[in-house]
């Protein structure tokens, strides 16, 4: 159990350290940066899930400690999903919003 507790916090950790360099990728490259984090995210989930069954087989004097310990990386993997929903999100907002504008520019007005 704690080898899998300690490689899904370092993968947390990269996750975290990915979502940081995200704001700076270039537009052409942030559907595959996402992507990347997503099926990380992914895959902490599924290791989250082993390690919830695997803290319910822990020694009863261990079991409250592992149960901690697995609830924390839960809540610090939903986090990282919030945020990469939120920068999602926005990206999406000012594509938008950019889209609008190159239509009112290209629109030709004419008077009443």
């Amino acid at each position: 159990m704690d080898q899998l507790y300690h490689q899904t916090n370092k993968q947390i950790q990269e996750v975290n350290f990915n979502m940081g360099h995200l704001e700076k990728v270039d537009k052409e490259s942030v559907h595959v940066v996402e992507n990347e984090i997503q099926a990380s995210i992914d895959l902490i989930f599924s290791n989250l899930e082993r390690l919830e069954i695997l803290a319910g087989k822990e020694p009863p004097q261990k079991r409250q400690n592992a149960k901690l310990r697995v609830n924390q990386l839960k809540y610090d993997v939903q986090h990282l999903q919030a945020g990469l929903r939120n920068f999602q999100h926005r990206r999406y907002t000012r594509e938008q919003q950019e889209r609008e504008r190159e239509e009112l520019l290209a629109k030709t007005f004419t008077t009443n």
